[in-house]
C-alpha cells in the first residue's frame, strides 16, 4: 500500500473527494435520517462528521476533517501549513489534531486531521514500531506535538508517534510486497507529513519545505522526493524510486502470503513492552493526558479531570483518556471533550456518556466487570459532573442506539472508478443482502453475489486483522457490539467487498539452529518430535546441512502461525532454535537495469551505530532486503536472493562479519543465480582493516546512509583471494596412559590475514574481556585502549615462539627467525592500519597485491616490535612469500583469523587457495564537487550527496 496510490487512498493531493455523480459522493445520512453536508466522508462506517459539534465553538472554516476555530496566540507560533511565523494574536487550531494555520493558508490545506485520515487509506499496512527511544526536533504524527519524552517510531517508514497516540495512529505504513490480492499497475508516491532532513528543497519550487518547529512539508518514502503540501500536486504520482532506483527490491517483485504475520515477524523487530494508555495505573499520570491536545492537566480549584473510557473492552483492560474540563461546564461539553480525547468527529448527539460507580483501579480484577451506568449525564444535572460534589471520576462514552445507518463499503482489489459506495443498513440488512446492493453501484451487476464476500478490516496501527463475514450476519447488530466494544476500533475498522477467489497457502519458513550435518529424512524426523510438524501440511523444501538449517514449506496459515511461535520457544540439543517468515522474490519481474542490494547488518558492531544503520537502510531500501545477522546469520538472506540473477552485497560489521558472510557466501556459491555477487563494507568494527584497503575508512563515523549507499552504488569491482585453513590437531595437551586426545580436523576461512602466538594472545584477551563484560565495549576508541592495556600486560613475556612451530613453504622447510608471532597477511594492512610488509622493495619478494594468489609471512619479535609496527617507525620480518604453507604446531599456541582468536592444539595448520576468487566492491576515488547543482538530481528527487558526485 502506498499512500495516496490510487483515487480514494489517502490524499494529500486533494484528489481523493469521490466525483460528483457518483455513488460515493452522496450525502452520508445519519441514524435519524437528517443529511450532513459540507464535510468529508466521515472516519469509518456510520453517519459522517457535521459541520461543527454542538456546542462546541463558533463556525469556522473546515477541510478535510479539521475543527478549525480562531485562537489567540500568546506564544511564537508557525503555520504547519507554510511553517511560516504567524504574526499577530490570531491563528486557526484544529481542536482535534493541533494543525495551526494562518487565515489566508486555510483555503490550501491539504493534510488530512488525524480523526479523517485512516478513512483516506484503502489498502491499510500496519506499522512495526521498535523500542522507545529519544528522537530530537521530531513531532508525533497523530497530534503534531514535538516528542520531548521518549517515543516510537516504525522501522520501515518516518512515522514517529507518543507512546499513548500508538492507538490512534493511522495504519499507513509503505506496502513493501504484493499480499495475493493485487496487482501493481505502477508505483505511486507514499507520501509522508513532517521531519524532513535539516536544508530540505521543493523538488516544484526549490524553496525550503522542511521546518524544526512544526510538522510541515512532504517525503516520498521511496524515492526521497520532497516538496510543500501544496506544491505536490504538480508532481506526476508515479514513483521511480529515486537516485536508488536500481538497488531497491521493488515491492511489485516480493510476494509474502503473511495473513496474520505481522511486519514485525517478517523483519524481526524487537516490539517495545510500553504500555497502552492508561495501562497499569489508577491516576492521571497513567494514562494520555487529555487525548489529542495534550494540555498539562489543570491545578486551579475550577478544572477537574475525568478518566474517559471508549468502551467495554478499554474498561477492562483499564486503557482511558484523562481529560480536563471546567468544574461548572455544561454535560455537552464534556461530551465534546471526551470525544476529541479519542479522535472522534461524530455527531456528539450520536452519543452519551455514562457514569461508572465503581471506578476500575489498575491491577483490581474485581473492577473490570461490565460498566455499571448511573445514568447519563442529563441525569446528574444540567451542568455536568462538576455540577455536584460526589460526581464520578470515570465515565464511559457509549453511542445510542440507531435504527439504520450508512455503511460505507470499499471496492478493495476491484477496479472501479470510485473510492467506496454508501448503503444504508436496517436491522434487516444480511451480508448477502448489502453484496447484492452494492454490486451494481460498482457496475459488476452481471457477477453472481455468490463470487464476492464481504471482509471486515481492523486497520489497528500495530497489525490489520481481516475476517470473512457469514452471508447471512445482521450487520447493524455487528455495528452496535463493535462499538460497544471499543468507539476507537469502530473508527478503525472498515469494510470491504472482495472476490471469493480462494488464496492457495504458502508460507516459507526458516529454522536454523538445528544440529549440522544431517539428512533430510533426519531433520524432517527431528522436526516432528520437537515440534509437532503435521505431514501434510509442512514439507522441506531446502536443506542447508552444514549450516544446521531448513526452510520449510508450509500450506497452511494456522500451522505457519503455530510453527512459528513455537519454534522461537523451542531447543534441540540445548540450542536456541530461529525462525524467520521469509518472502518469496519473483525474480521474473526484476527491471532489466535491476541489481537489487542484499544489506547484512552486525547490530552488536559499532556500538549503536549498527542499530541505527539497520533502521535507516530498511527505510532508504525495501525492508525484505535487510538482514539482521544476530537472526540467523547471513543464510536467510541468500536464501532469499537464490534466484535473483544480478545483485550485490552490503555488509556492516567488522572484519569479523565480513568473514562470516564470505564463508556463508562461499557455501552457498552453486546455489545461487548470481554465483559471484559483488561485496562491499560498511566498516563497523574495532580495526577493519579490509574497509581500509578497499577505501571505505577506518569506521563508520555517522555519515549519510544515503551517500552510503551512492557510494556502494559508484563502487570499483576488484578481486580478492581467499584462503583456506586446515586444522588437524593430532595431540591435545594433558594426554594420560600414553594416549593423545585426537581432535577432528575443521576448515576455517581467511581472508585478511592469521596470526600466531602473541599477536594471537592479545586478541584472545580482548575476545576473553568483551565475553564478561560486552556493555563496555561499545566505542572505538575504548576497545583500542582495552587493547593497548593487554599489550602492555605482555610486555615482559616471551615464549620463542620459534622454538614451538616449524614451517614449510610451497614444500620447503623455511628457517625462522627468534620471534615471538608469526602472521600470514592477505592484505596490505594490518592491526588497524599498519604496513606489516612494508613499502622497501626487495628482489627476494614480488609486490604484495590482494589478488595474486599469494600469502605474505611476516614476524614479530614481540608487544615492543608489534607497537614501533603500528607507530610506523618499523616493518615486521618479512620470512616468505608463497601458496602453500604447512605449519606444525609442537605445544598449544594461540592462533586467531581475521581477529577470532582459539587456543589450538598441537598439530598441523594447512593453509592454501580457496578456489575462486572474491568479488569485492572498492570505493570510488573522491572528485572534487562541481558547482552548482547536477542536472540530474531533481529529476532523482534527492541531493547529492557531498563528494558523490552523480
Amino acid at each position: 500500500m502506498a499512500a495516496a496510490a490510487e483515487p480514494g487512498t489517502r490524499a494529500w493531493l486533494g484528489d481523493g473527494s469521490p466525483r460528483s455523480g457518483s455513488p460515493a459522493s452522496s450525502p452520508d445520512l445519519g441514524s435519524r435520517g437528517r443529511a450532513r453536508p459540507g464535510q468529508g466522508p466521515g472516519p469509518g462506517p456510520g453517519p459522517g462528521s457535521g459541520p461543527e459539534r454542538a456546542g462546541a465553538r463558533p463556525p469556522g472554516p473546515t477541510a478535510l476533517g479539521h475543527s478549525f476555530r480562531k485562537v489567540t496566540l500568546t506564544k511564537p507560533t508557525f503555520c504547519h501549513l507554510c511553517s511560516d511565523f504567524i504574526w499577530g494574536l490570531a491563528g486557526f487550531l484544529c481542536d482535534v489534531c493541533n494543525f495551526m494555520s494562518h487565515e489566508k493558508c486555510l483555503k490550501h490545506v491539504k493534510t488530512p486531521c488525524s480523526s479523517l485520515a485512516p478513512s483516506l487509506v484503502r489498502v491499510p499496512v500496519a506499522h512495526c514500531f521498535g523500542p522507545q527511544g529519544l528522537y530530537k526536533r521530531k513531532f508525533c504524527a497523530v497530534c503534531r506535538k514535538g516528542l520531548e519524552a521518549p517515543a516510537l517510531r516504525c522501522e520501515v517508514c518516518e512515522l514517529h508517534v507518543h507512546p499513548d497516540c500508538v492507538p490512534f495512529a493511522c495504519s499507513d505504513c509503505r506496502q513493501c510486497h504484493r499480499d495475493g490480492h493485487r496487482d501493481h499497475d505502477t508505483h505511486h508516491h507514499h507520501w509522508r507529513e513532517g521531519n524532513l532532513p535539516s536544508g530540505a528543497r521543493c523538488e516544484v519550487c526549490r524553496k525550503a519545505c522542511g521546518s524544526s518547529d512544526v510538522l510541515a512539508g512532504l517525503r516520498c518514502e521511496w524515492c526521497g522526493v520532497q516538496a510543500h503540501s501544496v506544491c505536490s500536486a504538480a508532481l506526476a504520482p508515479e514513483c521511480t524510486f529515486g537516485r536508488l532506483r536500481t538497488m531497491v527490491l521493488p515491492p511489485a517483485c516480493v510476494r509474502l502470503l503473511s495473513r496474520n504475520f505481522s511486519k514485525m515477524h517478517c523483519f524481526r523487530v524487537s516490539e517495545s513492552a510500553a504500555p497502552e494508555p492508561g495501562e497499569g495505573e489508577d491516576g492521571p499520570d497513567g494514562s494520555a493526558p487529555t487525548g489529542p491536545g495534550k494540555e498539562v492537566l489543570a491545578s486551579e480549584s475550577s478544572k477537574q479531570t475525568l478518566k474517559i473510557f471508549d468502551g467495554s473492552d478499554a474498561v477492562q483492560r483499564n486503557h482511558f483518556r484523562v481529560i480536563s474540563v471546567p468544574r461548572l461546564a455544561r454535560s455537552e461539553e464534556v461530551l465534546d471533550a471526551a470525544l476529541r480525547a479519542y479522535y472522534i468527529t461524530e455527531d456528539p448527539r450520536d452519543f452519551e456518556l455514562q457514569a461508572l460507580t465503581s471506578p476500575v483501579q489498575a491491577g483490581d480484577a474485581g473492577g473490570l466487570g461490565k460498566a455499571q451506568s448511573s445514568g447519563t449525564l442529563e441525569e446528574e444535572g444540567s451542568r455536568g459532573p462538576g455540577s455536584r460534589e460526589a460526581a464520578p471520576e470515570a465515565w464511559i462514552i457509549r453511542a445510542l442506539p440507531r435504527t439504520q445507518e450508512v455503511l460505507k463499503v470499499y471496492p478493495a482489489w476491484l477496479k472501479v472508478g470510485v473510492a467506496y459506495v454508501s448503503i444504508r443498513v436496517t436491522p434487516q440488512s444480511t451480508v448477502r443482502t448489502v453484496v447484492l446492493e452494492v454490486l451494481p453501484l460498482l457496475g459488476r451487476q452481471v457477477e453472481g453475489p455468490e463470487s464476492f464476500q464481504l471482509v471486515e478490516v481492523l486497520m489497528g496501527s500495530r497489525q490489520v486483522q481481516r475476517t470473512v463475514l457469514a452471508e447471512e450476519e445482521l450487520l447493524l447488530d455487528r455495528l452496535r457490539d463493535i462499538r460497544k466494544t471499543s468507539l476507537r476500533q469502530m473508527n478503525q475498522t472498515r469494510f470491504y467487498v472482495a472476490e471469493s477467489r480462494a488464496v492457495v497457502p504458502h508460507v516459507s519458513l526458516f529454522v536454523g539452529g538445528l544440529p549440522p550435518g544431517l539428512s533430510p529424512q533426519e531433520y524432517d524426523s527431528l522436526l516432528d518430535e520437537a515440534v509437532a510438524t503435521k505431514a501434510g501440511l509442512v514439507s522441506l523444501s531446502h536443506v542447508y546441512s552444514s549450516q544446521g538449517a531448513v526452510v520449510l514449506d508450509v500450506a497452511c496459515f494456522a500451522e505457519a502461525e503455530r510453527l512459528y511461535m513455537l519454534v522461537r520457544d523451542t531447543a534441540v540439543h540445548g540450542r536456541q532454535l530461529t525462525t524467520l517468515v521469509l518472502p518469496d522474490v519473483l525474480h521474473t519481474k526484476l527491471p532489466p537495469d535491476c541489481r537489487p542490494l542484499l544489506v547484512f547488518v552486525n547490530p552488536k558492531s559499532g556500538g549503536l551505530k549498527g542499530r541505527d544503520l539497520l533502521c535507516s537502510f530498511r527505510k532508504l531500501l525495501n525492508p525484505h532486503q535487510v538482514f539482521e545477522l544476530t537472526n540467523g546469520g547471513p543464510l536467510p538472506g541468500f536464501h532469499v536472493f537464490s534466484q535473483v540473477p544480478c545483485f550485490r552485497v552490503l555488509v556492516c560489521g567488522g572484519d569479523g562479519t565480513v568473514g562470516w558472510v564470505l564463508a556463508a557466501l562461499e557455501e552457498m556459491r552453486y546455489r545461487l543465480a548470481c554465483p559471484e555477487p559483488s561485496v562491499a563494507i560498511l566498516p563497523l568494527g574495532t580495526g577493519n582493516d579490509l574497509g581500509r584497503v578497499l577505501r571505505w575508512g577506518a569506521g563508520y563515523s555517522g555519515e549519510d546512509p544515503l551517500s552510503v549507499l551512492v557510494s556502494v552504488d559508484e563502487a570499483d569491482a576488484v578481486l580478492m583471494d581467499r584462503w583456506t585453513i586446515l586444522l588437524d590437531g593430532h595431540e591435545a595437551s594433558g594426554a594420560e596412559n600414553g594416549l593423545a586426545d585426537v581432535e577432528p580436523p575443521k576448515i576455517v576461512q581467511m581472508s585478511n590475514y592469521c596470526g600466531i602466538g602473541i599477536d594471537a594472545e592479545l586478541s584472545l584477551d580482548f575476545h576473553q574481556a568483551r565475553e564478561e563484560e560486552p556493555g563496555k565495549f561499545t566505542s572505538r576508541f575504548h576497545n583500542k585502549g582495552v587493547y593497548v592495556r593487554v599489550g602492555l600486560q605482555k610486555m615482559s613475556q616471551s615464549r620463542s615462539l620459534h622454538k614451538e612451530i616449524r614451517l614449510q613453504v610451497e614444500q620447503q622447510e623455511v628457517q625462522l627467525p627468534s620471534i615471538e608471532g608469526l602472521i600470514f597477511i592477505n592484505i596490505p594492512s594490518w592491526g588497524s592500519g599498519a604496513d606489516l610488509w612494508g613499502s622497501d622493495s626487495d628482489s627476494r619478494f614480488e609486490k604484495p597485491r590482494m589478488d595474486d594468489g599469494l600469502l605474505e609471512v611476516v614476524g614479530v619479535t614481540g608487544v615492543m616490535h608489534m607497537g614501533q609496527v603500528q607507530g610506523g617507525l618499523r616493518s615486521g620480518i618479512r620470512i616468505a612469500q608463497g601458496s602453500y604453507f604447512r605449519v606444525t604446531l609442537l605445544k598449544a599456541t594461540p592462533v586467531q583469523v581475521d581477529g577470532e582468536p582459539w587456543i589450538q592444539a598441537p598439530g598441523h595448520m594447512i593453509i592454501s587457495a580457496a578456489g575462486p576468487k572474491v568479488h569485492m566492491l572498492r570505493k570510488a576515488k573522491q572528485k572534487p564537487k562541481k558547482a552548482g547543482t547536477p542536472k540530474d538530481a531533481r529529476a532523482d528527487g534527492v541531493p547529492t550527496p557531498e563528494g558523490d558526485p552523480k
